[in-house]
C-alpha cells in the first residue's frame, strides 16, 4: 500500500505516531522515525527494523521551524525525497479553565500542537512539489471538532490544525499533495495516562464512546496508513474521527 514511499513521522516515540511509523513500514515504506525523545524514538526505529521495516530515527523539536526543515532535509539526504508526511507530535497541556489558564502554557500548546503542523507542512509540501505530489496527515484531535472543558489550548490549536488542513487541501490538491486530518478520540497511549490512573475519570471518558471502550493507537494508524496511500487518491482536505462514535453522541 505504502510501497518505498519515505514517510516522516513526527512525535514517533510512542502512542500513536509510534502506531504510524509501524504500520506505515509494515505496508512497506520507508520512515524516517522522529521526536523530541532521543531514547524512545531510537527504540521506536529500532523496533521497525526488528519486525523487517526500513527505518532511521532523526531528532526533532517540531515547535522549532528550523527543526522541521532539517527533518525533511534528511529525508531527502537519506531516500532521496519525500512521500508522505505524518505531522503527530503534540502535547496535552494543563488542565484548567479558560479564566485561571497560564499564559505560558497556552504559548507552549499552541506551539506545539498547532504552530508545529504550519512549520511542519512548509517544507514538506515543498520538498513534495518538487517530486510530483505526496500526501499529508495531520492529527487533530475530537478536540477539534467540539470542545471539552479545561482544555483551552489543546482544543483551540486542534480546531486549528483542522482549519490548516483545509487551506492547504484547497491550495495544494491541484498540485498533486492531498491533505488530511485524522481526529482521534481517547486512546489508550501516555498522553491520558494520567487520566487513566482515576477510575472515575476513566469510566466516564470510556461512557463517552458509545462503542464501550478507548481507542488503541494501531486503529488510528491504519486510518493514516490508508490516507497516506494511492488507494486515498480522490480524498483530500477532509478530517476523519476515529473516536468509537464520540462525536455522533
Amino acid at each position: 500500500m505504502l510501497n518505498d514511499k519515505v514517510t516522516i513521522v513526527t512525535g514517533a516515540g510512542s502512542g500513536i505516531g509510534r502506531s504510524v511509523a509501524m504500520i506505515c513500514a509494515r505496508e512497506g515504506a520507508k520512515v524516517l522515525v522522529s521526536d523530541i525523545n532521543v531514547t524512545s524514538g531510537e527504540e521506536t526505529a529500532a523496533m521497525v527494523k526488528a519486525a523487517g521495516g526500513d527505518a532511521l530515527f532523526f531528532p526533532a523539536d517540531v515547535g522549532k521551524p528550523a527543526d522541521n526543515k532539517a527533518l525533511v532535509e534528511e529525508a531527502i539526504k537519506q531516500f532521496g525525497r519525500l512521500d508522505v508526511a505524518c505531522n503527530n507530535a503534540g502535547i496535552a497541556g494543563m488542565r484548567a479553565h479558560l479564566t485561571d489558564y497560564s499564559l505560558d502554557e497556552w504559548a507552549k500548546v499552541i506551539n506545539v500542537n498547532l504552530s508545529s503542523v504550519f512549520y511542519g507542512m512548509q517544507p514538506q509540501i515543498t520538498a513534495m512539489l518538487a517530486t510530483g505530489g505526496g500526501a499529508i496527515v495531520n492529527i487533530a484531535s475530537i478536540l477539534g471538532a467540539v470542545g471539552f472543558s479545561t482544555t483551552t489550548a489543546y482544543t483551540a490549536a486542534k480546531h486549528g490544525v483542522v482549519g490548516l488542513t483545509q487551506v492547504a487541501a484547497l491550495e495544494y490538491s491541484a498540485r498533486g499533495v492531498r491533505v488530511n486530518a485524522v481526529g482521534p478520540g481517547f486512546i489508550h497511549t501516555p498522553l491520558i495516562s494520567e487520566l487513566e490512573q482515576n477510575p472515575t475519570v476513566e469510566a466516564m471518558l470510556v461512557s463517552a464512546h458509545p462503542i464501550g471502550r478507548l481507542g488503541k493507537p494501531e486503529e488510528v494508524a491504519e486510518l493514516v496508513a490508508w490516507l497516506a496511500s494511492d488507494r486515498a487518491s480522490f480524498v483530500s482536505g477532509a478530517y476523519y474521527p476515529v473516536d468509537g462514535g464520540y462525536l455522533a453522541r
